[in-house]
């Protein structure tokens, strides 16, 4: 029946609100053509970069149905970790490093699957289906399901931007077999706006919506495994663990609240403006205590150092020579490389004006 459909997905909905959603809509789980080709498109360029497994998957990640054949409809969903303060706010912190606002703050993996869990549960209680929950980790194309449920658009920094919480959602999704009430998809409203092209450090957009992970400062030092290339080191500046720049810089964040974020996302503080001696001091203790219930855990102590000491390379920052030179003999390659990089970097004079 029309309206017990319609009643249904309003009640989904306000399950879903009170779950800590702040963002709803379903979409049908036949993906578009287009969608997988682009997807096909990129891959074939080798913009994945060291993520074999978005490769490896492709044909999964192409469709829903093709993941589940089962599947009729695809909830979308959306959670706020809009902050509080100024992204840009250490740019020119240079003894500290820059972590991306997402991860200051509880691993949202564990959040949001949470939730997704119980209004999943909450949907197989009031209606004969069967389920299945996705966050980030499985091969799903979030963001296009997230466009064609309506819940905003794939901006030309390729993530999904809301008219209301602009580009600072994390996104879920509840396949089921129910057919559901569909939203009306997103509409492109990027316009002529180019500011997160611009603004990127590396230069990782080749185009508008298109985006080559091997140059993007967030692959570099997150996903990638080795030494980060030499052209893009200056470039990362601070960033340690992720970069907002693309996002930060939206117009349509304006309207994005910070008190509409999920609580569990409010940075700690030891991750809001991390030391950069701290860090580049720090063993594999050190780094699991620091880092417990981090999504930054995953990357391990090995790839935080390196990123430290890009960050240290670029600070001119003479206090962080001693750090850095204890690490000239660490025990990881890739740590020593680094080190060495950035002692090279800390030992060149500076720049006098000429009298």
């Amino acid at each position: 029946m029309p309206d017990d459909k319609l009643r249904l997905t309003q009640a989904l909905e306000k399950k879903a609100q009170d779950e800590g959603f702040v963002a709803f809509g379903i979409a049908a789980a036949q993906m578009a053509t287009e969608t997988s080709e682009r997807l096909q498109d990129w891959l074939s360029k080798g913009s994945h970069g060291d993520m074999i497994w978005m490769e490896s998957r492709a044909d999964e990640r192409a469709s829903p149905t093709t993941l589940w054949p089962e599947v009729q409809s695809v909830v979308m969903l959306g959670m706020s970790y809009a902050p509080a303060t100024d992204p840009f706010a250490l740019e020119s912190v240079s003894d500290h490093g820059r972590i991306s606002v997402y991860a200051q703050g509880k691993d949202y993996h564990d959040v949001v699957k949470g939730a997704l869990k119980r209004t999943a549960r909450w949907l197989v209680g009031e209606a004969d289906c069967q389920v299945k929950v996705f966050v980030d980790t499985a091969p799903v194309m979030e963001k296009p399901l997230a466009e064609a449920a309506g819940l905003g658009w794939q901006g030309k920094h390729t993530n999904l931007v809301s008219r209301d919480h602009g580009s600072w959602l994390f996104l879920g999704a509840i396949y089921t077999t129910l057919d559901l009430e569909l939203s009306v998809p997103g509409r492109d409203r990027c316009g002529s706006c180019s500011a997160c092209q611009d603004i990127c450090p590396t230069n990782a957009f080749p185009a508008p919506y298109q985006l080559d992970a091997r140059a993007c400062i967030s692959y570099l030092t997150i996903e990638h495994k080795g030494p980060i290339p030499l052209e893009y080191r200056k470039a990362i500046g601070n960033h340690i663990y992720g970069c907002d720049d693309c996002l930060a810089v939206c117009p349509w964040n304006k309207f994005a609240q910070a008190g509409a974020a999920n609580k569990a996302f409010l940075p700690r503080a030891e991750l809001a403006a991390p030391a950069l001696a701290d860090l580049l001091a720090m063993d594999d203790s050190d780094f699991r205590q620091v880092f417990a219930g981090s999504p930054i855990k995953r990357i391990g102590r090995d790839r935080m150092v390196r990123n430290a000491l890009v960050a240290a390379g670029n600070s001119d920052d003479l206090s962080l020579i001693e750090p850095v030179q204890k690490l000239l003999a660490d025990q990881n390659q890739v740590v020593r490389e680094t080190a060495d990089w950035a002692m090279a970097e800390l030992s060149q004079p500076a720049d006098k004006p000429i009298i």
